[in-house]
């Protein structure tokens, strides 16, 4: 009965350790693949959200060309990168911007509009598309899916010339405004036809 009991007890903690879930991916670690899927796909919704926030607050045109740009080269590299997981069998990331991300998005939004979101627009740009750039090219050197790497390494041009674009965006400030007329002055009474 003891050797019953021992066999049954033994049953039950290796039942209860087959059903354990494995850990969540770390999503930190952008050379593997759950990570760096979850951290371009944060990337790609930044720039998309941000180029469609300066749709509406910037009167510049150029922020208008690289917004339109932007949205749609990011829409591109997420659908990419998302069947090339599919087709290695990893996980699509969770839905949603990481918390740098969605920061910055948040920054963006309290810039206003005009001048003044123009001037923030293009230097998170600059610091989005420098992060990506570091991101892909480093799984494309050292990722561990080769699938995956095939698509980075189709990316990293893409943000390279955004990179370049961002920061050669020409953002200047509203010209000051004209300063108010003169008073026009009349003559002193008297003084006129004077002879001295």
């Amino acid at each position: 009965m003891r050797t019953l009991g021992i066999l049954l007890g033994g049953a039950i903690a290796l039942a209860a350790c087959s059903t354990t879930p494995p850990p969540p991916p770390d999503l930190t670690n952008g050379m593997l693949a759950p990570g760096y899927l979850a951290q371009a796909a944060s990337s790609d919704q930044f720039e998309i959200q941000s180029g469609q926030l300066a749709l509406q607050a910037s009167q510049n045109p150029a922020v208008h060309n690289f917004a339109n740009m932007i949205i749609r080269d990011h829409t591109n590299s997420t659908q990419m990168l998302m069947a090339a997981g599919s087709a290695a069998h990893v996980p699509p990331p969770p839905p949603g911007m990481l918390p740098g991300q969605q920061a910055m998005l948040d920054q963006l939004r309290a810039a206003g509009t005009g001048y003044n979101f123009d001037s923030v627009f293009k230097q998170e740009q600059i610091t989005a598309h420098e992060s990506a750039l570091a991101l892909h090219q480093g799984y494309a050197q050292g990722g561990d899916v080769p699938g995956l790497r095939t698509v980075a390494g189709q990316i990293v041009p893409v943000v390279q010339g955004h990179l370049a674009l961002a920061q050669a965006l020409m953002v200047t400030p509203p010209p000051p405004p004209p300063p108010p007329p003169a008073p026009i002055t009349a003559p002193p009474p008297g003084r006129a036809g004077e002879r001295g």
